[in-house]
């Protein structure tokens, strides 16, 4: 073989190497084909699929919170496109490190919710996901009454009710996500059904994207993750009228607070948190 084709040879090779790695990095950072089907009797009631160039603020509202308004939290909520924006098809809530201290107000955050927007009762919410993770990060999908003060209801949380679609606890496992809902008993003091978790039997939730529903009807409410139910509450008592009311949906990552534990020099920033598509149906 001549000197000119052996270089040639390995020349097409290395572009065929480079062209390879480059379509497996697309991969990694691209979602897989999405296959998710709600079934026959699910109409699309609102969707959002994040297809452009920024966040679409007929459906969701910035939240701008101090740092430790809830839960002694460390970050501040902002409404600055650097926590929250959309990229390649897709909603990134990003949790940024300011300093190089750890405490309040060293971290900023998002919380979006589409209160005043986007409310409704009973249905199916899905959302595909792919979560944050590590010490003191403590993203959420979930769901408030739209009757709540918080956003110029009448009506005070616990009263309000709240539906906690996911929450994970990188303190705890990247790998367990738990399910909730917070009301009030019959004296008006805040009581809850109690985290129920669901684990992934390989990897973490941080390592791929996965489909988080909500089948909420007047008699229960049931959690599912990639189509595995594995959490149900009966909401027929009285003392559960707030989960037969207006809901809105809130997305966000927390960082440290009273049950999130706090971050430390092990936790990586930014974290994110990458949101593929949201949808609520409704029964056809």
């Amino acid at each position: 073989m001549s000197s000119h084709i052996f270089h040639l040879l390995i020349l097409v090779t290395l572009i065929m190497t480079a062209s390879s790695c480059q379509n497996n990095q697309n991969s990694s950072n691209n979602s897989p084909d999405d296959t998710y089907d709600p079934g026959s009797d699910w109409e699309l009631f609102w969707g959002d699929e994040f297809e452009g160039e920024s966040l679409d603020e007929s459906s969701w509202n910035r939240q701008v919170v101090r740092a430790g308004r809830f839960n002694e939290e460390w970050q501040r909520y902002t409404d600055n496109s650097e926590n929250a924006y959309v990229d390649d098809g897709k909603l990134v809530i990003e949790a940024i490190h300011e300093s190089d201290d750890h405490g309040m107000n060293q971290y900023t955050s998002a919380r979006l919710n589409t209160a005043n927007k986007v409310t409704f009762k009973y249905g199916k919410i899905a959302a595909r996901i792919k979560l944050p993770y590590g010490e003191g990060i403590w993203p959420a999908f979930w769901m408030l009454g739209a009757n709540i003060d918080e956003n110029g209801g009448d009506t005070p949380w616990p009263q309000s009710g709240e539906i906690d679609i996911l929450e994970l606890y990188g303190t705890k496992s990247n790998s367990v996500v738990e399910a909730n809902i917070h009301y009030a008993d019959a004296s008006g003091s805040h009581t809850q059904m109690g985290a129920v978790d669901y684990e992934l039997e390989t990897g973490t939730f941080a390592d791929d994207f996965h489909i988080f529903e909500l089948i909420w009807d007047e008699d229960q409410i049931t959690w599912l993750v990639d189509g595995n139910e594995y959490a149900t509450a009966d909401i027929t008592p009285d003392e559960l009228s707030e989960f037969h009311e207006e809901f809105f949906l809130l997305l966000n990552i927390a960082v440290g607070g009273t049950w999130a534990g706090r971050p430390d020099d092990t936790t990586v920033f930014p974290q994110q948190m990458v949101v593929d598509w949201v949808r609520v149906y409704q029964k056809s």
